[in-house]
């Protein structure tokens, strides 16, 4: 059962706050019933920095799909070394291999969303188990679907608080923070990848492109479904 917290109040009292008094209020108010989901893209670097540096105990866990860049990986090592924390790694209940036996080989080509919500939405859902609130990095200005994101809202597609530290910030509050604060991140993105989700599924961009132009290029799809509104479907035996 969710905590009492007025949602509303909350996103209102900290619209145009910074990120670590966002953090602070969800570490004091929520307590260890927060977590936050990473995918180790350079938002999600300033927000481990943010808990890691200041000692917030917020839990941290990344859903790792079986298919993600092995720079990634790397910065995955990096990031708990120097913070000194444990980023928790999440899976789906099927290898890349026994997916390929019961939905074919490559699904990421044939069936992104379903892909999508084998690997990560349901693995997401079965995480947050137990949680009151989660806590992510997306930002406005990303996508059309994002735009209307408040600090702090009802997540009606995991049934729980979502709270946004980032929402109100740009590309470059982002990168200022990064190299500011000598945050690692993903060397990707020196080689124009500005988005970076799973392998099969992300291209480098060229100059001009949106920065998440790279994600399921060549198809209509433009989120992997964790922040949109639909209700997780019920999920699938293996």
């Amino acid at each position: 059962m969710t905590i009492a917290v007025d949602v509303s109040a909350a996103a209102w009292a900290l619209e145009g706050e910074d990120a670590l008094t966002i953090l602070e209020w969800s570490a004091r108010h929520i307590s260890d019933r927060v977590t936050f989901a990473t995918g180790f893209g350079a938002e999600g670097c300033v927000l481990i920095d943010l808990i890691g540096r200041h000692r917030l105990g917020i839990d941290v866990f990344t859903l790792d799909t079986g298919v993600l860049f092995p720079e990634t990986y790397d910065l995955w090592r990096k990031l708990e070394a120097r913070y000194g924390i444990t980023i928790r790694a999440v899976r789906p209940r099927q290898t890349i291999a026994e997916q390929a036996v019961t939905h074919g080989s490559a699904l990421w080509e044939r069936d992104p969303d379903r892909c999508c919500s084998l690997r990560k939405v349901q693995p997401l859902n079965e995480a947050l188990v137990g949680f009151d609130a989660w806590i992510t990095a997306l930002r406005r200005e990303q996508t059309p679907e994002r735009a209307n994101a408040r600090i702090v809202e009802h997540d009606s597609k995991f049934g729980l608080i979502k709270i946004n530290p980032l929402a109100g910030w740009t590309h470059d509050d982002v990168w200022a923070h990064l190299y500011a604060h000598d945050v690692p991140y993903n060397v990707l993105h020196e080689r124009n990848y500005p988005s970076i989700g799973c392998q099969p599924c992300t291209s480098p961009v060229i100059p001009g492109e949106n920065l998440r132009a790279g994600r399921w290029r060549g198809a209509s799809k433009k989120e992997c479904g964790l922040h949109t509104s639909a209700p997780v479907q019920a999920k699938e035996k293996p």
